[in-house]
């Protein structure tokens, strides 16, 4: 690193657009002790692009979507990672850096994706279905990618069906997202019944509604939003896909159907874009915090530990993801 480092002052102009004077104060603490504490564990912190901009623009290291922030792990030159994201995004991270501490700020911090789905679950597909690959989303547990051929995200989930050459697959656990992909490629997808809390609650009436509001405005939908939603959007693709369409194409005004946090992210680089905000919080993204990263810092807490014989297989899927 060359050049001053940052400081709570230096790194509010970053998001005074987006953080009042007010709540800031209340930040400038963790922050600095957050700074020094990386330099002293030789830390690096990972935030999704849900998190608050506070973390995502201020403390972080490495930021991103899902597929971004699992390439990026794996160049990782640190002794310590946090994650500031949810429980298996953790475990991804420790999945691709097996010798390295990687701590989750709140162990609640979950995903009702996640929670849709579990090991046996698999298996009994596999019975159900021989033969047929099972692609499973990244938002699962480390055990349910252990039994899986090859994980995916959002952002390559159709590249990554179609990689496999096969005339179906099944793919696990958002319904959506199998149902969204089925309508962009020839394969057949069997598909789960998991939903995501956040994006399952927008509807087309919403879009609808938002149109005659704001009249000329551009929607982006994520592809956790059911098929109705996104048949109704402008443009349909993972948080990733939708900040570089904000950057390329600068519409006057735009809506992001996601989760709340990832508005005032990407509007810290886009002072010239109106985003309006009628958005879903998600709860557990919000259980990370400055005050909790800083304690898992200072107190090793709390640390990701995965069985040995689930990793390799696990392991292997999402790999197999990352060379496609």
């Amino acid at each position: 690193m060359t050049g001053a480092l940052p400081t709570a002052a230096s790194l509010y102009e970053r998001v005074r657009r987006v953080i009042p004077p007010v709540e800031w104060s209340g930040f400038v603490d963790d922050i600095e002790a957050i700074l020094a504490l990386k330099r002293e564990r030789n830390a690096v912190i990972l935030a999704h692009n849900y998190q608050t901009p506070e973390i995502f623009h201020c403390v972080a290291d490495i930021i991103g979507d899902s597929l971004a922030l699992a390439r990026k792990a794996v160049t990782v030159d640190a002794e310590v990672i946090v994650l500031a994201g949810v429980h298996f995004m953790a475990e991804t991270a420790k999945l691709l850096n097996p010798g390295k501490t990687v701590l989750i700020p709140d162990l609640d911090a979950g995903c009702s994706l996640a929670e849709a789905i579990t090991a046996q679950d698999v298996r009994l597909m596999r019975q159900r279905y021989p033969g047929v690959p099972i692609v499973t989303y990244v938002n699962t547990s480390a055990a349910v990618k252990a039994e899986s051929d090859i994980c995916c995200t959002s952002g390559n989930a159709r590249t990554v069906v179609e990689s496999l050459g096969a005339a179906r697959v099944i793919m696990l656990p958002d319904e959506y997202l199998a149902q969204n992909v089925a309508a962009e490629t020839q394969v057949e997808i069997i598909a789960w019944q998991g939903h995501c809390e956040v994006h399952e609650r927008f509807t087309p009436a919403d879009i609808r509604e938002l149109r005659d509001a704001h009249p000329g405005i551009i929607v982006l939908a994520h592809p956790e939003c059911p098929p109705e939603v996104v048949q109704e959007a402008d443009f349909s693709g993972s948080t990733a896909a939708m900040s570089e369409y904000v950057g390329r194409e600068t519409p006057a005004r735009v809506v992001l159907m996601t989760e709340c946090s990832m508005s005032d992210n990407v509007a810290v680089a886009h002072p010239d874009v109106e985003f309006v905000r009628p958005c879903n919080l998600c709860p557990h993204m919000k259980r990370i915090t400055l005050a909790n990263i800083r304690a898992a810092l200072e107190e090793n807490r709390h640390e990701v530990r995965i069985e040995p014989g689930i990793a390799s297989r696990a392991r292997l899927a999402v790999e197999r993801m990352l060379s496609v």
